[in-house]
């Protein structure tokens, strides 16, 4: 009797087990597919720049005479910012000019020798060449002594004094920086996903932080056309307009972006599963059976993701239970009943 109770039991236990499975269904959380009024709303941190900045470099070489303006002084368009040594091309100028005035009034005498027939074509020819020469000549020293003296391009401040009275500058050295601080931006990344919701003129909010926790307008001034490929991150400029009391180029900025509202259909961030394949989700079917549905999110709204393709309002999705869930599974409903969602912003 000792021995048969054992197999009695085991054989008791393996039915209850395979009536237990054979009825079973897989626990899982639901949540329905609805359209909802959302706008999107982010933060993001940049610096501060100057849209027009800059430097200054010589186009010849020589040593600096002088120069007029130090950093953070304001400039006039056209004010004169260095001078360079110029002795050795002024003189050479002078001689270049001498030559021409001797080469036009040689070309005005033959010009009236030929007129007369006293002078041959090749010799009033000679002539005219020489003459012409004589104003290249002159007009590339008179370029050569502009280069001499350097002036502002627009109004605006000077950033940076790479240089001083006495200095030799080889040519193309960087001698100032010049900024105009009347119009700054700021450089910001957005995901890929959001850029199709931007515009250039979007009405922005920027905060900056050294000037404490005022919000300041802005707009979108423009939208960069190339993503990142490896980020998918895209680059924006958003401007201050107007630009505040002591804002300056370089400062910490947060600029806010948002979108107008629209209608999205959205589900759980929760439900959306990424593999090797790409995006699914596990659609519940009116059998309580669960399919794998390919699908294409597209902004994630706080807790919520919006589906852009693949799913249908109404559609029953899984948001928990995932743990030995498979295509054609039966499953059963369980937990807290479904939200119903509102208008939110994320």
């Amino acid at each position: 009797m000792l021995i048969t109770i054992p197999v009695i039991l085991t054989a008791c236990s393996d039915d209850n087990t395979k009536n237990k499975k054979k009825g079973a269904s897989h626990l899982v959380e639901a949540a329905t597919a609805r359209y909802e009024s959302l706008s999107y709303v982010a933060d993001r941190a940049g610096s501060l720049r100057a849209i027009r900045e800059v430097k200054i470099f010589n186009q010849a070489e020589g040593r600096i005479n002088e120069v007029t303006v130090r950093q953070g002084d304001s400039v006039k368009a056209g004010q004169v910012l260095i001078r360079l040594d110029d002795t050795l091309l002024r003189a050479q100028w002078d001689k270049a000019s001498a030559s021409l005035r001797q080469a036009k009034r040689d070309s005005q005498r033959l010009r009236k020798l030929k007129k007369k027939q006293l002078i041959s074509e090749e010799i009033y020819l000679k002539s005219e060449t020489v003459y012409e020469v004589a104003k290249a000549e002159e007009r590339l020293l008179s370029a050569r002594l502009g280069y001499m003296t350097i002036k502002a391009p627009f109004p605006g401040k000077v950033a940076e004094r790479k240089i001083e009275p006495g200095d030799v500058a080889p040519k193309h050295t960087h001698l100032l920086t010049i900024i105009d601080p009347s119009e700054l931006i700021s450089d910001v990344q957005v995901s890929e996903l959001v850029l199709p919701q931007l515009k250039v003129g979007d009405p922005a909010s920027i905060r900056i932080d050294a000037l404490g926790q005022e919000n300041f307008a802005g707009k979108i001034l423009r939208i960069y056309p190339t993503v990142d490929p490896q980020t998918r991150l895209g680059k924006i400029e958003v401007t201050l307009d107007p630009v505040p009391a002591k804002a300056q180029a370089g400062q910490f900025s947060r600029v806010t972006l948002s979108t107008g509202e629209k209608k999205r259909l959205v589900v759980p961030f929760m439900a959306l599963r990424r593999d090797g394949v790409g995006e699914y989700l596990y659609l519940i079917d009116n059998e309580s059976k669960v399919k794998r549905l390919a699908v294409k999110s597209g902004l994630r709204l706080s807790d919520k993701v919006e589906i852009t393709e693949g799913l249908a309002e109404n559609d029953k999705v899984v948001i928990k239970g995932f743990l030995g869930l498979g295509d054609g599974k039966k499953v059963k409903q369980v937990g807290p009943a479904e939200q119903q969602p509102g208008k939110n912003s994320g």
